[in-house]
C-alpha cells in the first residue's frame, strides 16, 4: 500500500528507548544535546517580537511565488549588513518555510529520480530523509581531520558519476564546525565547471564563527550555479517562525533559468505565510539582540570544556571554527551508540553518538554548545568521570 520511499525503519533504537525509559522513571538527565534555542533560557526581546505582528498588511493576501518584496529585501539587507555583500538583487531570493523545504525545491529543480547529490560525511542526518522523499540518491564524500576538518578532494572526485547533479556543503558543517576555505572553494568551482554541477550551500550557522573572524558567504560565489540556504531558525534563534530562503547566484543565464523554474515550483506550494513575511524585517533585526547572548554562551561553554579537558588525558576536543556543536574524540571501546547508552544509564548524561552524523569510525561524541552553562558544566564533569583521568 505504501511507497518504497517511505519504507524506513520506524521502531525506536536502543538509545531512544533508554531515554524514554529513564524519563518515564523520573530520572534527572543532564541533556548535552539541546538544539532548540527557545528552550535554553535565552533572553528574547518578547515585546519587539510580538510587535512585529501588529501590522494591518498581514490581513491581506497577495500571493507571490518568490515571496513578498518587503521580505526578500529584508534578506538582501541581512547579507549587506552582516556579510558585506552589497548589490544582491532581491529577485535572486526565493522564500520558503524552512531550509528543509528549500532543499526540497532545489532537489526537485536539479534531479530526476535516481540522480545523485554528493554530501559531506560526517554531517547532519536530515539529508537522508529529504533525499528519500524526492527519489534522490545521496553519495558521500569525506571530510578528513588533521588539526582541523578538510574536504577530501580525491574522495569527492571519486564520488562524481554521470548522474551527479550537485555538491552539497554545510558552511560551517554540523557537527564538525568546519568552514569551507577559500582554496577549497576554488577547487569546488573547478570541479563543478568541469562536470557541469551545481553547488548547494547550507549556511544556517554562518553567523556563529567561534573566533569572530568574518566568513565568506556562498552568496558571493558567481563562478558556478550556486544555491545558498539560510533562515530565521539560527540567524535569529527563532525556529518557530518558519521563514527561510534560497539565494541563487552564478552565471547569469543559468541563474535566470533556475529562478524561472524555482518560481513555478514555489507557486505550486505557496507555503510561507503572509504574517511571517511582513514580520521578517523586524524578526531578522532580532539577530542583533540574541546573537551576542548566544556567542557569549558558546564561548563560556568552550572555555569550560577546555578547562575540564586540561585535567584529563583520555578525551580530545576536535578543532571547531563555528556552529552550535563540538565533537569529542573518546576512547573507542564499544560502539558510539552503546557508549551513549552507558553514559545515560551510569552518569545520567545525554550526548549524541557520532554515528548519528555518519562518522566513519567509533569514538566520537557530539555535544551542544547552546546547553545552559550549569547543565553543560555538570554534564561534562560526569562525562569525564566516566572515562577517568
Amino acid at each position: 500500500m505504501f511507497s518504497d520511499r517511505t519504507n524506513w525503519k520506524l521502531s525506536p533504537n536502543l538509545f531512544s528507548r533508554t531515554q524514554d525509559r529513564l524519563r518515564t522513571a523520573g530520572v534527572d538527565i543532564l541533556d548535552l544535546t539541546v538544539s532548540n534555542p527557545t528552550q535554553c533560557g535565552l533572553p528574547y526581546d518578547a515585546d519587539a517580537i510580538l510587535a512585529a505582528f501588529q501590522n494591518a498588511a498581514m490581513l491581506g493576501y497577495h500571493p507571490q511565488p518568490k515571496g513578498l518584496p518587503v521580505a526578500r529585501q529584508a534578506a538582501a539587507t541581512y547579507y549587506r549588513d552582516s556579510h558585506a555583500i552589497s548589490g544582491l538583487d532581491p529577485e535572486q531570493i526565493l522564500l520558503t518555510t524552512s531550509t528543509s523545504e528549500a532543499y526540497s525545491f532545489v532537489f526537485r529543480l536539479l534531479c530526476n529520480p535516481g540522480d545523485e547529490v554528493l554530501v559531506p560525511r560526517p554531517s547532519y542526518p536530515l539529508f537522508d530523509f529529504l533525499a528519500d522523499l524526492h527519489d534522490v540518491k545521496l553519495v558521500p564524500y569525506s571530510l578528513t581531520y588533521a588539526q582541523g576538518w578538510l574536504i577530501d578532494f580525491p574522495s569527492l572526485a571519486q564520488a562524481v558519476s554521470p548522474r551527479t547533479r550537485a555538491i552539497l556543503l554545510v558552511h560551517p558543517n554540523n557537527p564538525t564546525g568546519s568552514f569551507v576555505a577559500a582554496t577549497e572553494l576554488e577547487q569546488l568551482n573547478l570541479l563543478c565547471r568541469e562536470k557541469n554541477l551545481a553547488l548547494l550551500a547550507d549556511e544556517v550557522f554562518l553567523d556563529y564563527s567561534h573566533d569572530a573572524l568574518p566568513r565568506r558567504s556562498f552568496v558571493a560565489n558567481q563562478e558556478v550555479l550556486t544555491f545558498t540556504l539560510s533562515g530565521l531558525s539560527k540567524i535569529s534563534a527563532l525556529p518557530q517562525m518558519k521563514a527561510a530562503w534560497i539565494v541563487t547566484t552564478g552565471p547569469q543565464d543559468q541563474v535566470a533559468a533556475a529562478l524561472d523554474r524555482l518560481e513555478i515550483i514555489s507557486d505550486t506550494f505557496l507555503s510561507i505565510s503572509a504574517p511571517i513575511q511582513h514580520a521578517l524585517p523586524a524578526l531578522l533585526e532580532q539577530r542583533r539582540v540574541i546573537q551576542p547572548f548566544l556567542m557569549a554562551r558558546l564561548h563560556e561553554n568552550i572555555r569550560e570544556l577546555n578547562r575540564q579537558l586540561a585535567a584529563q588525558k583520555n578525551c580530545e576536543l576536535l578543532h571547531s571554527h563555528g556552529g552550535w556543536s563540538v565533537v569529542l574524540r573518546v576512547p573507542s571501546t564499544q560502539s558510539d551508540e552503546d557508549l551513549a547508552v552507558d553514559l545515560l544509564q551510569e552518569q545520567g548524561v545525554l550526548v549524541h553518538p557520532g554515528h548519528f552524523y555518519d562518522f566513519s569510525t567509533d569514538g566520537h561524541l557530539v555535544l551542544s554548545l547552546i546547553t545552559p552553562p550549569d547543565t553543560f558544566r555538570e554534564g561534562i564533569k560526569k562525562l569525564f568521570e566516566y572515562f577517568g583521568a
